[in-house]
């Protein structure tokens, strides 16, 4: 049977040589598998059971879900094959779910990091080192999506009421409020363009033309800056939004409040920030424990 689905594969399919030695390699294994419990078991009377111990056997051996899922994909559509044939009656894997691929929890600059950052003593007046520092503050203070803060104009920034109006994901609007810190260096930035730059466009954030900044642009800024203090990976707009999170949640705000500031939909997406307030465990522990 195994012989058959891999001349199917391979001339009837059209799939390429490496993709059907991968599906050939996890039949053979988990043919290998069944007949190591029982010899009498045959590809016609396996059942849904043993596929799901395989499953299991191979996560305990240290495979990763992403192979796991595709040993499985393999056998899926093996036996959507041989039922197609009539050489099974039964398609036991239709139903059989695969193990849940990980999320990486995200990745975020410590505070020290960002007050090293933004220490104002290593900035100087020019125009383009005042955006960078006021992006990176706005980033960081209220967690903007990078599409976000590219789409800000500067009716949407109210300095005296603290707030910005936010156009999200599917042109959702939320309000986000700001603190004092951020209010003076939105309009230290705009005394700076409005000298620097003639204004060509309504947006914020300006260019040397006078143009709306692109998000690329500002992905490589924000990398830039990020790198003088970070040897991580990601040094992405997106960090710093993934600091903004973890810094409320260690500072003790509530997660339904991070998930409207954020603007996400569900809960279990915040959530996933508080895999990352060590912080906060560690200060509880210290001040409860005798020994802390």
């Amino acid at each position: 049977m195994i012989c058959q689905f891999v001349e199917y594969l391979r001339y009837e399919q059209n799939r390429s040589e490496l993709t059907v030695r991968r599906y050939e390699r996890s039949l053979r294994d988990f043919e290998a598998y069944f007949k190591s419990k029982d010899e009498t078991i045959a590809w016609e009377s396996v059942d849904a059971d043993m596929i799901r111990s395989w499953i299991e056997a191979l996560v305990d051996r240290g495979n990763k879900a992403t192979s796991v899922n595709a040993d499985l994909t393999a056998l899926r559509s093996f036996f959507r094959f041989a039922l197609k044939r009539g050489l099974v009656g039964i398609d036991p894997a239709h139903g059989v779910l695969g193990p849940k691929k990980r999320k990486p929890l995200p990745q975020f600059l410590r505070e020290s990091e960002m007050d090293e950052l933004l220490d104002e003593k290593t900035w100087d007046g020019q125009y383009k080192n005042v955006r960078a520092r006021t992006i990176l503050l706005l980033l960081y203070e209220t967690g903007i999506r990078r599409s976000e803060l590219v789409g800000l104009d500067d009716k949407d920034v109210d300095l005296e009421a603290r707030q910005l109006k936010v156009t999200g994901k599917r042109n959702k609007q939320r309000i986000i409020p700001f603190g004092d810190e951020l209010a003076g260096e939105l309009q230290r930035y705009k005394d700076v363009r409005d000298q620097s730059v003639e204004k060509k466009s309504a947006a914020l954030f300006l260019d040397r033309k006078g143009e709306r900044l692109t998000g690329d642009q500002v992905y490589h800024e924000v990398k830039r800056h990020l790198s003088q203090v970070t040897t991580m990976d990601k040094r992405s707009p997106h960090v710093l939004r993934h600091t903004f999170a973890t810094a409320m949640l260690n500072h003790e705000a509530g997660l339904e409040s991070v998930r409207q500031l954020l603007g996400h939909e569900s809960l279990e997406t915040t959530e996933i920030y508080t895999h990352t307030t060590f912080e906060q465990l560690r200060r509880i522990y210290k001040d409860a424990h005798p020994r802390g």
